[in-house]
C-alpha cells in the first residue's frame, strides 16, 4: 500500500462503529425526489445517476440534504483488506452526489457549505497516525461538484484530497463516514443513534448486477 501518512492528518481520534438502526434510534424523513436537473452539477455526472433521488428531513422541520446514487456503481472483485467494510468499491470511485441545502459539516467537524458535491469513495489510511483509530476505513469524500466532471475518472489518493479539500478551504479532505452494515432495508431510511450521528440506509447497484447495502452518516462527527 502506498504511504498515506499525512493527507489525512487530524481524523486520527477515536472513532466509534456508526450502526444503521438502534433500539430507540430516532427516525427523520426520507421523501423520493426526482432526477438531478442543476446545472451546477456537470451533465456527464448527472447522466449516471439513478433517476430516483431522495430528501432528507432529519432534526429540524426543513430538509437537511437531497442524495442522489450512482445508478450502476463500477465493482471490484472482493479483497481482503483489514478494517475495509466495502470492498467491493474500488478508491476513488463515484458513489453519488448530494447536495447540502444548508451549511453543514464533515466527519471532522469542518464546515460544509451549501451546495453540491459529488461522493468519491476512499480508504482511510493504515499507518501508524491512524492505525486503531476506527473499526472500519472507509469513508465518501465530498468534491465540489462543478470541478468533478467525469463520473468515470479515477484518481490516486493526494489527487482526490487535494479535490476534497476545496470543499472546506482546508488542507484536509471533506469525509462523510460509511459505517458498517450487514443488510439493507427494504426502502430508505434516516435515523439518529445515540451517539448524534444520522445515517441514511439505502441499497447501492453494482454493474455487477448485486446490491449493496449502504449506511452513509450524512450528519454527525466523530467522537472528540
Amino acid at each position: 500500500m502506498r504511504n498515506r501518512a499525512v493527507v489525512w492528518v487530524g481524523i486520527s481520534i477515536p472513532f466509534i462503529l456508526v450502526v444503521s438502526v438502534l433500539c430507540g434510534a430516532q427516525a427523520g424523513k426520507v421523501e423520493s425526489i426526482g432526477a438531478l436537473t442543476d446545472g451546477a452539477v456537470p451533465e456527464a455526472v448527472r447522466q449516471a445517476l439513478d433517476a430516483k433521488g431522495y430528501r432528507l428531513t432529519l432534526d429540524y422541520p426543513t430538509p437537511a440534504c437531497e442524495l442522489w446514487i450512482r445508478k450502476s456503481i463500477p465493482a471490484q472483485a472482493k479483497k481482503d483488506v483489514e478494517g475495509v467494510a466495502y470492498p467491493q468499491l474500488a478508491e476513488s470511485t463515484l458513489i453519488g452526489v448530494i447536495h447540502f441545502l444548508q451549511a453543514a459539516e464533515d466527519f471532522r467537524g469542518h464546515r460544509i457549505p451549501a451546495g453540491f458535491y459529488t461522493l468519491r469513495y476512499e480508504i482511510m489510511p493504515n499507518d501508524g497516525n491512524h492505525l486503531g483509530a476506527a473499526p472500519n476505513r472507509d469513508f465518501l469524500l465530498a468534491i465540489p461538484a462543478a470541478s468533478d466532471p467525469d463520473p468515470n475518472a479515477t484518481f490516486k489518493l493526494q489527487e482526490l484530497v487535494t479535490m476534497s479539500a476545496r470543499t472546506s478551504g482546508m488542507k484536509h479532505p471533506s469525509p462523510l463516514s460509511l459505517a458498517q452494515t450487514d443488510s439493507g432495508p427494504s426502502i430508505p431510511t434516516v435515523s439518529k443513534d445515540d451517539q448524534d450521528h444520522w445515517t441514511f440506509s439505502a441499497a447501492m447497484k453494482l454493474n455487477s448486477g448485486d446490491e449493496l447495502p449502504l449506511a452513509l452518516v450524512v450528519k454527525g462527527t466523530a467522537p472528540q
